[in-house]
């Protein structure tokens, strides 16, 4: 198995000049309380991050065989661990031991909230992909009314822009994820953990969640 290994000071973005603040989504939320659905989408932005940290520290303890405990300064992925995240939790999918879960999902919930915040992102969240298929999009619709109309410009037209694409891409997903997608998980509580099945009917653990101020 490919295990994609990443250091927590190498990363070409940090969060310097928008360093999270505890109170940032609880502010937020009393200012623009009026505003449907707002809570929700703070809470997804949340467990996001918690349940990429999560899969993080599972990943580090499998692969280093070290206690959960142990903070290492390097990023290991195990590929066969997967979550998905709602507003109320998320699903991890792949061998885990419940146990191992429980401490993963509080050490990285500590872990983020002093400062780890590179955990908060992954090379294999969804995010990534649709930034690269909307970049790609993009920068293929534009092809044609840059370049000549003819079957050879246009080809090559074509390819300049998926190699742009894919270069650009996967810089831009970390971005996205960083100041869109996910948030530091402040306001989170971990309310239970429990072995289920997710809406398409496929096993999981479940880590349910709920917001305090």
């Amino acid at each position: 198995m490919n295990n994609a290994t990443y250091s927590g000071d190498s990363s070409p973005f940090s969060f310097d000049f928008f360093a999270p603040h505890p109170s940032q989504d609880a502010d937020l939320l009393q200012q623009l309380s009026f505003v449907p659905g707002l809570k929700e989408i703070l809470m997804l932005r949340q467990v996001h991050a918690l349940e990429h940290a999560t899969v993080w520290l599972l990943g580090e303890n499998k692969n280093l065989d070290s206690p959960l405990e142990t903070t290492s300064n390097m990023q290991l992925d195990d590929e066969l661990l997967g979550g998905l995240s709602t507003e109320q939790g998320f699903f991890l999918y792949g061998d885990v031991n419940i146990s191992d879960l429980r401490r993963a999902v509080t050490l990285a919930q500590h872990r983020l909230t002093t400062g780890e915040w590179d955990l908060a992102v992954h090379p294999r969240c969804g995010t990534n992909l649709s930034v690269a298929m909307l970049l790609t999009a993009g920068l293929a619709a534009s092809v044609p009314f840059i370049l000549p109309f003819r079957p050879v410009e246009q080809l090559i037209g074509l390819g300049l822009a998926a190699t742009a694409a894919a270069e650009i891409a996967p810089d831009l997903g970390m971005l996205t994820q960083r100041y869109i997608t996910t948030s530091i998980p402040f306001n989170l509580a971990v309310d239970n953990i429990t072995i289920t099945r997710d809406f398409w009917g496929r096993e999981s653990h479940f880590v349910k969640v709920c917001w305090e101020e």
